[in-house]
């Protein structure tokens, strides 16, 4: 069977993907701009496409108290949700990740109020951040589909058993149209386990309690498991991205995207939609003779770090874009990518650039305004440094 290629949101391309990857229960409250993805599934439940109970709860909190339950059982299980409605679920996205529950989520990120704003930044996800739950940011509609059918493989992975999130930015992925390739139905059980094969949790013939009160000394060495697993994750996030671009033709073996940093002096670092835009404006720099390249943070947690090494060995300046601050200390991503360097021994110039904040555009020409900036001495190591629409502020 030839495989199909639909004009698709990124929203009903995660739809898709969980149709694909035979997801049994699907817990779900509405907010914008998730609602679609979920309002997609229960077309495929009610049509018969999938085989699912779509569970209609009362807040996000209780989307992902069902999805616990489901999952303990042994039961293949997706939600999303955004924003506020994430910050809901926060308390139970915890005991989601230290429970080693294998559930996936998608969050479409959405700017937090007050003010009330439904447009993207990455505020609302980097709140995940030390949560142990596997973080993925994707740039469009392909990787969203992708991603998440490769999501369930690492969460059920038996060297993981962590639930996965799958990111990206509302409205510019969530609700924009384009052309993803979908895997037939066939490839993708060849791909994933049987939903039968997900060791349960919780067994009626076997009763015990989770989440009960432990010794410190018990629970310290549960958290220092979780850490280690979620660093030994990579490899299993590797090798899944391997084999699925084996079977698809689009690679995943690596936990970023290297775009022209083989012989770049200057790499730019960002996260979700705004890598095209930092894509393009490499092309029109390129195009002047200038060594520059992007690099695409798609695996968030756990941080590639080897990856950004690598980059920065061979590179004399980073300038990070970060759609996140934390108030008080800087660009929430240029923290992870200093901080990475500081272990790693190495010194060079890094720019901490705060953009899209709020929703606002982040275009090439504010990519190519830095990078100039930069060049003339005009913008200083070390300092946050914010631009909305070719303008510092």
């Amino acid at each position: 069977m030839s495989r199909t290629k639909l004009v698709l949101t990124g929203n009903y391309a995660s739809a898709y993907a969980v149709l694909h990857s035979r997801a049994e229960v699907v817990p779900a409250y509405p907010i914008t701009p998730q609602t679609t993805i979920v309002e997609k599934i229960d077309e495929f439940i009610e049509t018969g496409m999938l085989d699912a109970t779509m569970v209609r709860v009362e807040s996000e909190h209780s989307a992902m108290a069902v999805a616990i339950g489901a999952s303990a059982v042994g039961v293949r299980t997706y939600t999303a949700t955004s924003s506020h409605g994430l910050l809901y679920m926060y308390e139970n996205l915890w005991w989601a990740a230290n429970a080693r529950l294998p559930i996936v989520a998608t969050f479409v990120t959405r700017t937090l109020g007050p003010p009330w704003n439904i447009w993207s930044d990455h505020q609302d996800f980097m709140t995940l951040r030390d949560s142990g739950w596997i973080l993925f940011m994707v740039k469009d509609a392909q990787e969203a589909y992708d991603l998440t059918i490769q999501a369930f493989k690492i969460a059920e992975n038996p060297d993981v058993r962590l639930p996965v999130g799958i990111a990206y930015d509302a409205f510019v992925i969530s609700h924009t149209a384009e052309p993803v390739e979908l895997l037939t139905q066939e490839e993708a059980d060849k791909f994933l386990p049987s939903p039968k094969a997900i060791q349960p949790l919780l067994d009626v013939d076997k009763p015990y309690s989770i989440g009960n009160l432990p010794k410190a000394d018990y629970h310290y060495i549960l958290r220092k498991n979780l850490w280690e697993n979620i660093l030994d994750a990579k490899n299993v996030i590797r090798e899944v991205g391997k084999e699925y671009g084996e079977l698809s033709g689009r690679d995943y073996s690596s936990l970023v995207e290297e775009y022209e940093c083989e012989d770049a002096d200057t790499v730019f670092i960002s996260m979700g939609a705004m890598a095209g835009e930092g894509m393009d404006a490499v092309d029109k720099l390129r195009d002047k003779g200038y060594k520059v390249g992007h690099l695409t943070i798609r695996t968030y947690r756990p941080f590639p770090d080897h990856e950004i090494k690598t980059i920065a060995e061979n590179a004399k300046r980073l300038i990070v874009f970060s759609r996140a601050l934390s108030n008080g200390k800087g660009g929430i991503l240029y923290d992870d990518v200093a901080s990475t360097l500081y272990r790693e021994g190495l010194r060079m110039e890094t720019y901490d650039i705060i953009a899209g904040l709020a929703g606002t555009e982040v275009s090439e020409e504010d990519f190519m305004k830095i990078y100039h900036d930069v060049r003339s001495g005009k913008l200083d190591t070390g300092k946050s440094i914010f631009i909305r629409r070719g303008e510092y502020v």
